[in-house]
């Protein structure tokens, strides 16, 4: 564990029901693979059931996985109109700070990824300052119902965004939440730059003072899951790599529009990709 990736994701990875079975998904996954194939290094922290073999789903990563009881966190996503209706089957253990190794919490990029609040809300405040840290709300915002349906809620416990450089948020997070408005707001005064994503309609960033929007870069739609995933990883490298966030969330959002064309983390994109449709669609842009 001497050698720190270039790119951290922490959080639950999970078995996302499919047509005919499975098939790997989380934040963990989706985040992971974006990175890839824009050319870093990638460690994930993790857990879940001896059921689920994490390294051999991603096999370029070098991954710490904590075995989770015999649980693994296990979603069914159903699209009615566009929206996403979530159920869990199963939730696998949460994953303490004292896993992630020691040398990684000071990597060039972090990405908290939790997707049911399997993450303590220091989680960031533990990391190294120096480290780009993405932190990804939805995971703090879900609640399961007693049928397994996932709902959304308000923040009431201590701020999960703590040392967060970027805070990556969608309107369906905030969708039914007690005081999103509110939420929303405090994120602003307290995180420097706030990245929202919109499904088809695409995203607004708070930077500088100020929010900015953007249409979404056409695309037919496959599947959508994981396309806010790869909105932020992609934003948080570009951003390493120019320190401009207006630009960076462009780049992400590019990268977002070509990974719903295809299931899972099929249509992920690399960099030519990207930067083709930056070129293709000069007019997409944040104003």
């Amino acid at each position: 564990m001497s050698v720190v990736p270039d790119f951290v994701v922490i959080g639950h990875a999970v078995r996302d029901v499919a047509p005919g079975g499975w098939r790997l998904g989380g934040t963990v996954t989706f985040a992971a693979v974006q990175a890839h194939r824009l050319g870093l290094t990638v460690g994930v922290v993790t857990a879940a059931g001896a059921d689920l073999d994490v390294q051999a789903g991603l096999p370029f990563a070098r991954v710490v996985q904590r075995p989770s009881s015999g649980e693994t966190t296990c979603f069914e996503n159903v699209y009615v109109g566009g929206e996403r209706r979530q159920s869990v089957r199963s939730r696998a253990e949460a994953i303490a700070f004292a896993r992630v190794p020691e040398a990684w919490r000071a990597a060039s990029i972090v990405l908290l990824g939790p997707v049911l609040d399997e993450l303590a809300p220091e989680f960031g405040s533990l990391l190294a300052s120096e480290a780009l840290l993405g932190v990804s709300v939805q995971g703090w915002l879900r609640r399961v119902d007693g049928a397994g349906h996932v709902a959304h809620t308000g923040w009431a416990g201590a701020p999960f965004w703590r040392g967060a450089d970027v805070l990556f948020v969608s309107d369906e997070d905030l969708e039914g939440a007690d005081g999103g408005d509110a939420m929303l707001d405090r994120w602003t005064r307290e995180v420097p730059a706030v990245a929202m994503t919109e499904s088809w309609r695409g995203a607004r960033v708070w930077s500088h003072g100020a929010w900015r929007r953007m249409d979404a870069f056409p695309e037919t739609e496959i599947d959508p899951t994981g396309a806010g995933d790869t909105f932020a990883t992609a934003l948080l490298v570009r951003l390493h790599e120019t320190g401009d966030v207006l630009a960076s969330a462009r780049f992400g959002a590019a990268a977002a529009s070509l990974s719903v064309g295809g299931p899972g983390a099929d249509a992920i994109p690399g960099r030519d990709e990207i930067e083709a449709r930056l070129r293709q669609y000069p007019e997409v842009a944040l104003r």
